[in-house]
């Protein structure tokens, strides 16, 4: 056989090339592309997150699967990965977002699941208002109970409760109050789709709005892959823009608002765990 440094030199590795690993398991057989991934995956458990693999994990979490959940060790779970479950995609976008947040903290370890396109189609409000912003909504109030309903048939009793700051007053447009409450599936933020404001008001050196949240960092899911952001669907975001606006995501791919009577894409995440 010959020694290694016989073979003639490279300086890519291809998707399908092989190499050999040896070890407990004997000696055996792994494309590069596998191997990249699972080199990222043992820099450590939370590492997981900064891979975006996009990998079919079935029609079903397995035992394994929610194993690795549970215990953090997020084994053979990365960014992008999705289970199709009814008809639905259900995308892994980030992995202990939520751990140690909340008035209550927060301990079990989890992964925040965002369906790849919207689930159906829903109103703010009836009328052009943000009064009472995402929590005195319709959308808040009734309009995601399909949507609950939908991660709970696909996710059982892995669907999480999580404790989660949001805004229940708006002044002059503004959001000007807000509560600890718990939360299942909710409507996603700016902040966890674009990593930033766009449209929510902002500090004008004389009024400070309600933009406390823990969901202070954009989804990992948003960050590694931005195409997941842009579905070529309008679907909203909860955070109140005006006296009638709440945030959304426009089907062109523009960071957008529009009047709360619109009927647009639901697109909510979950955590399960």
């Amino acid at each position: 056989m010959p020694k290694v440094t016989d073979y003639s030199a490279a300086t890519r590795f291809d998707s399908g090339d092989v190499i050999i690993k040896d070890g407990t398991g004997g000696t055996k057989k792994m494309t590069a592309a596998n191997a990249a991934v699972e080199f990222a995956g043992l820099v450590s458990a939370i590492n997981h997150r900064n891979v975006y693999r996009g990998k079919n994990l079935g029609s079903s979490v397995t035992a394994a699967q929610k194993a690795a959940i549970q215990n953090g060790t997020f084994d053979d779970l990365f960014i992008g990965d999705y289970w199709v479950i009814g008809g639905v995609t259900w995308v892994i976008a980030d992995m202990d977002y939520f751990l140690r947040c909340g008035d209550t903290d927060f301990t079990k370890h989890h992964l925040v699941i965002v369906p790849a396109s919207s689930l159906y189609n829903g109103q703010m409000n009836a009328t052009n208002t943000t009064e009472g912003g995402y929590v005195g909504s319709v959308m808040y109030k009734t309009g995601l109970d399909n949507a609950k309903a939908k991660f709970k048939a696909a996710f059982g009793s892995m669907l999480l409760t999580h404790r989660t700051y949001l805004v229940n007053a708006v002044a002059n447009g503004k959001p000007s109050g807000g509560a600890w409450f718990d939360e299942t599936v909710a409507l996603m933020s700016e902040i966890m789709v674009y990593g930033t404001h766009y449209f929510e008001p902002a500090n004008d050196g004389t009024t400070v709005p309600t933009k406390y949240s823990v969901c202070n960092s954009q989804l990992a899911l948003m960050s590694l892959n931005p195409r997941m952001i842009k579905t070529r669907e309008t679907y909203w975001l909860q955070n109140v823009v005006s006296a009638a606006y709440f945030a959304r995501v426009y089907g062109n791919g523009a960071a957008y608002c529009d009047a709360a009577s619109n009927s647009r894409g639901v697109r909510p995440y979950g955590i399960i765990g």
